[in-house]
């Protein structure tokens, strides 16, 4: 994890060089087509599997120049930071199901709104303790799970259909999605503590941020663990409760096997803790019910720049691991950094996918990572559909205590989508003034390509810590057999202090873009650098942001557009549209359309499938850097867009959820 404010911010002061303006077309509205399919957005990813992927085509390539604002909702829950209120980040995924629309805000309220109209059904608000931040991380919630009863059940009591919410005060919470109305027979009156074996620890430092997943007969849920903070940081623990009572069914603590021989995958007994320091699984999880499969994405052991002192800590981590959903245990699992020293921790959703001319037509798995590797996975087995190559990766430079990996694996279908490395000679800059100091900055550190071991001289990361891809993921269109996904191309350092020295920095007094983390418990602590400019701007040719089509069938790339302007980041007229760092995934409809907010100028934005030609965009009053969800309720209702636009790090937080569709 990372906050890509500090790479974003000083892209504005760099634009005063000759550029061309980007604007937005006039639509010209065609006659909507009610004759296609209707269509809910159940789940976070649109299914349990994650495609982020939509039947409907009531908006097609023909048409969608025409959409307009059907609704817009504001909820209010906003703050730009302060000493008693940290920053607030909207970045919701809505779900549609059994006529509701339901979404988080960043202080952990659910909203209920009618998805047509957008007015208002219900709020809960329970009562956000923790609003301050303490650490790196803005407040926000990325969503909710919805379950809608047992099949079986005629019954119209409370509760019958329920929310469920983690919340920023490390508390699982279950509401009738009727009401709104906390569900009593739900754990203590509806709410579940998240604290319980995970050890002391400030709210900021460990809670819930990526929606829970309902699998069978049980909603499961991981947490955010902040990074680079200490040896003995809150365990990564994975734990499933009873959808109706809240009870713990099972809580898989990420261990290497061996060490809990007596209870593996079990839950713990009553008083005792979970290990500390284990990965943990911040982003959001995935499901096969058919095949009762949880598929968890994990990070780093902790801190995620020294592996010293692991001691085989990290057998879990930067992996997909695919659970047991009645059990917890692990089936099987796949690691995509050995040893990862780097944050690159696995940070999207697992997505699945089955084609006929994919993997000899075996149930797949999908997973994006930060390094631009995507790994296509067998999902009932974790084997690879297509060769991975173990390759020899760079040694030299890592402090003696470290345990590095000679190899690592890399993916050859298809092969990796980020450039990897950044030498001297690939500095880039807007005149030969700032792509000297580049060729500089870069030249006074280690750069041998990607997985350099951080080093006291410190050491070139590219791709960085935000990606490559981040929690936006992937989408996939399975009638096209097309794979979506967005990329930061943003270069870092990261150096490491010996503990002594570090003791005497002072981290208020870092030098932007600096950032310093204690790593407490290691003999050093790590200072992370941004590489920019002295404009500001990164130290590599645009774009420094993307939207990239893979053909799975084929493992090549498509197509690959920049994604985003210097917009809302630079006056007119100098708004480029080199592509700029972006948070937040993709959607692909049948049609032959991904839509995309994610970037930090403020549009929402429609791609040709086949071209990636870019067909709309959409002027919103923040960024949207959550993901876009469509749905269509009936054969003579509309097809309707919707996303949160409510800022990140790097922009004004904001409140508004709009939604789209074509004119009555």
């Amino acid at each position: 994890m990372i906050a890509l404010r500090r790479i974003a911010l000083p892209i504005a002061s760099v634009l005063t060089l000759l550029g061309t303006s980007c604007g937005e077309g006039d639509g010209h509205p065609i006659p909507r087509d009610n004759t296609g399919p209707t269509g809910e957005w159940r789940e976070y990813g649109g299914d349990k599997g994650g495609l982020k992927y939509s039947p409907l085509s009531q908006i097609n390539p023909e048409n969608v120049a025409g959409l307009e604002v059907a609704w817009e909702y504001r909820h209010g829950d906003i703050s730009q930071g302060s000493v008693d209120e940290a920053k607030t980040s909207f970045l919701a995924t809505p779900v549609v199901a059994d006529g509701g629309l339901f979404f988080c805000t960043a202080f952990s309220r659910v909203i209920a709104l009618d998805p047509e109209t957008g007015e208002e059904r219900w709020t809960f608000d329970p009562e956000l303790r923790t609003r301050t931040s303490g650490g790196p991380y803005p407040l926000s919630c990325r969503g909710v799970a919805y379950w809608g009863g047992r099949s079986d059940d005629g019954g119209t009591g409370p509760c019958r259909r329920r929310v469920y919410l983690g919340t920023r005060d490390s508390e699982l919470i279950a509401l009738d999605a009727t009401t709104g109305k906390l569900c009593p027979d739900f754990g203590t009156r509806g709410r579940v503590s998240l604290r319980e074996g995970i050890g002391e620890a400030p709210p900021w430092e460990y809670c819930p941020t990526s929606p829970p997943i309902v699998v069978g007969d049980v909603v499961v849920v991981g947490a955010l663990v902040a990074d680079q903070l200490r040896v003995d940081a809150p365990s990564g623990v994975v734990r499933a409760f009873d959808l109706e009572t809240g009870a713990l069914r099972w809580a898989w603590d990420p261990v290497p096997p061996g060490w809990h021989d007596e209870r593996p995958g079990s839950a713990t007994e009553a008083g005792e803790s979970y290990q500390a320091g284990t990965p943990n699984v911040w982003a959001p999880m995935s499901a096969d019910e058919s095949r009762g499969l949880v598929f968890v994405p994990t990070g780093n052991p902790s801190p995620d720049s020294f592996g010293g002192q692991r001691n085989g800590s990290d057998f879990y981590g930067s992996s997909t691991v695919a659970l047991d959903a009645e059990s917890g245990q692990v089936v099987w699992h796949y690691q995509f950094v050995h040893n990862d020293l780097w944050d690159y921790d696995t940070p999207a959703q697992p997505a699945l996918f089955q084609l006929d001319d994919v993997g000899e037509g075996r149930p797949g798995l999908a997973q994006a990572t930060k390094m631009g590797h995507l790994f296509l996975l067998d999902r009932e087995t974790g084997i690879p559909l297509y060769p991975v190559e173990e390759r020899p990766v760079p040694q030299e430079g890592a402090v003696p205590e470290e345990r590095l990996s000679p190899t690592q694996p890399f993916p050859t279908h298809p092969p990796p989508i980020h450039a990897a490395g950044l030498g001297v000679d690939e500095a880039w800059g807007f005149t030969t003034f700032d792509q000297g100091f580049c060729r500089d900055l870069i030249a006074g550190f280690r750069s041998e390509g990607i997985f350099t071991p951080p080093s006291l001289e410190g050491s070139i990361q590219y791709p960085g810590s935000a990606g490559g891809a981040n929690w936006g993921g992937v989408s996939i269109d399975p009638s096209r057999g097309l794979l979506f996904v967005n990329q930061n191309h943003l270069p870092m350092a990261q150096q490491l202090i010996r503990r002594e020295e570090f003791a005497k920095l002072d981290p208020a007094a870092a030098v932007y873009p600096d950032e310093l983390y204690p790593m407490a418990g290691t003999p050093y602590g790590l200072k992370r650098i941004s590489l920019l400019s002295n404009f500001g701007a990164p130290c590599v040719r645009p774009p420094w942001g993307s939207l990239t089509a893979v053909d799975l069938v084929e493992g090549e790339v498509l197509w690959s557009v920049p994604l985003g302007t210097t917009r809302d980041q630079a006056p007119f007229p100098l708004w480029f549209g080199f592509g700029t760092p972006n948070a937040g995934g993709s959607l692909a409809t049948a049609s032959g359309l991904v839509f995309i907010g994610a970037t930090t100028d403020r549009f929402l934005r429609a791609f040709s499938s086949s071209s990636g030609e870019e067909l709309w965009r959409g002027r919103l009053p923040y960024t949207a850097n959550a993901t876009p969800i469509t749905y269509r309720l009936s054969k003579a209702g509309r097809q309707f867009l919707v996303v949160a636009a409510g800022g990140h790090g790097w922009s004004e937080s904001g409140d508004a959820l709009v939604a789209y569709a074509l004119p009555e």
